[in-house]
């Protein structure tokens, strides 16, 4: 398989306020912006990105999520613990500069789709991972018109261009800033843009996309375990990843 893109928005990412600071504010509330969106306040002031933009959401509801994420926050503030409020900062501070970028970035991913790779064995893996995959793929013939091909193993298969074009066009159709943040941070956590636009497009809920992300490693901890590093691991990133599929639903509305 093909080294995944790199990600456009860690830059962005990567300037979040460190964990560990102390709290600042009393009370997280929010207000509408001038125009469009809704602002967090925070004790009645504007709150800012960290490249100082003013942190304005698409929709109230959105606004209050992220609101409630910093209200909840104890007498340190914890990043990881504000996936909403990353992921917002991502979109205002990375994407929005770089909407072209970032849909390459995840069109790359389709060239290499995790649902495109099967395990050649066991057969009860192989009956899994074609019952959870196909759907999908299939779901990408009918809706975009992408015809995927599909490969045992790790060796590396050329999809069809005109399956990758279709990928294009239909990132082409996100506009929103904060919709193609959270299609960027959905693909790059199950490794598939396919997964990312079937959520985006309502045909798929979140959790049903993650269990389809994660057929052969829950095949594996069926059989063999899990330890508690990883266990703690997958929960973080679930996190993101619901915390993305509310944003690109919000976004969409």
């Amino acid at each position: 398989m093909s080294e995944a893109p790199k990600d456009p928005m860690r830059s962005a990412q990567a300037n979040m306020r460190p964990a560990g600071i102390r709290r600042f504010f009393k009370q997280a509330s929010v207000g509408a912006a001038e125009g469009r969106g809704f602002a967090l306040l925070l004790d009645g002031r504007r709150a800012r990105t960290p490249a100082k933009k003013p942190l304005i959401l698409p929709t109230r509801a959105l606004a209050e999520a992220v609101a409630a994420e910093w209200a909840g926050q104890g007498a340190t503030i914890d990043p990881a613990a504000m996936p909403l409020t990353r992921l917002a900062n991502s979109a205002l501070d990375g994407v929005a500069a770089a909407m072209e970028a970032t849909r390459a970035e995840i069109a790359g991913y389709a060239g290499a789709d995790h649902l495109c790779y099967r395990a050649e064995t066991p057969e009860a893996l192989v009956a899994a991972e074609t019952e959870a995959f196909d759907s999908v793929l299939d779901w990408a013939g009918e809706a975009l018109g992408a015809k995927f091909l599909v490969a045992e193993g790790v060796v590396h298969v050329r999809q069809p261009e005109p399956a990758l074009a279709a990928v294009r066009a239909a990132l082409r159709s996100v506009e929103d800033p904060f919709a193609l943040a959270a299609l960027q941070v959905m693909t790059s956590l199950t490794g598939s843009a396919l997964l990312a636009l079937v959520v985006a497009r309502g045909r798929l809920s979140a959790e049903e996309a993650w269990r389809i992300a994660h057929v052969g490693e829950d095949f594996q901890i069926a059989n063999w375990g899990e330890d508690e590093e990883a266990k703690d691991r997958r929960a973080a990133r679930w996190r993101d990843f619901e915390a993305a599929a509310r944003v690109v639903g919000a976004a969409e509305e």
